[in-house]
């Protein structure tokens, strides 16, 4: 395969710009992440400095690799991370656009690379129980309910990626914020700390500069785990509910 590649260049001496490359005779059962790879060895061999890009586990899991690849975040596949992305997917000749995330809780550090450790700010604020720590109890130990079990492990199949955000116009974290929040709160050890918990995650959320959510849908078109809003839809009355009680104890 034959590839234009309009990639996002910032840092160094790049200011913030696309810059043009080309490949020749890639081949299209490699991942999108290994097709970089092979960029950067041809930048290096022309010694120029290579691109910057996230990765860790090459497996869908991690979500590092967030990219935006034609307008759209991880690429055009349905449920599927940029590094689970073939090229196989694009055509010969074809002419692909790179660029990071775009928002502004999600500051660009360099090329490709943004710092979302906003979402960590989220999780530490309320995205934990807290438990004794020693030996692990029996996993039947605590009675779930399959359909409770099953809407708490979709939730927490998030991996974080922020391709809720990338895809939002208003650049919303609801979607991830939702689903951390729903995950623990349908679990009995969740429990103790429900209300303190919605709370203060959605505090850091808005403290952080994400926009709000509007019901466009995006990020549920867009997550690469396919998780629901529906799970927006339940953070939105955990929130009511912990925001009524907590007025009412004051």
């Amino acid at each position: 395969m034959k590839l234009t590649l309009k990639i996002w260049r910032q840092g160094g001496k790049y200011k913030g710009e696309f810059v043009t490359y080309s490949l020749d005779n890639i081949n299209e059962h490699m991942s999108f992440l290994e097709m970089l790879d092979v960029l950067n060895e041809q930048l290096i061999r022309q010694r120029e400095e290579p691109i910057a890009f996230e990765h860790d586990c090459r497996e869908g899991i991690c979500g590092t690799c967030s990219l935006v690849i034609n307008g759209r975040p991880h690429g055009p596949l349905k449920g599927t991370t940029t590094c689970q992305l073939h090229m196989r997917t694009f055509k010969d000749g074809e002419t692909i656009v790179i660029e990071p995330f775009r928002a502004k809780a999600f500051p660009v550090i360099r090329d490709l690379v943004v710092d979302r450790s906003a979402f960590d700010r989220i999780i530490q604020a309320g995205g934990y129980i807290s438990v004794n720590t020693g030996q692990a109890p029996e996993a039947n130990s605590i009675p779930i309910e399959k359909e409770v079990a099953s809407r708490a492990f979709d939730a927490a199949a998030c991996i974080g990626c922020g391709a809720c955000v990338a895809a939002c116009p208003n650049a919303s974290a609801m979607l991830f914020t939702a689903a951390k929040v729903s995950h623990l709160a349908l679990l009995p050890q969740g429990q103790v700390e429900r209300k303190r918990r919605v709370l203060r995650m959605v505090a850091q959320m808005d403290k952080e500069g994400f926009g709000r959510c509007s019901n466009v849908k995006a990020c549920e078109a867009e997550c690469p785990k396919e998780i629901s809003v529906s799970n927006i839809a339940r953070m939105n009355r955990e929130y009511l509910f912990a925001a009524v009680a907590s007025e009412t104890i004051a």
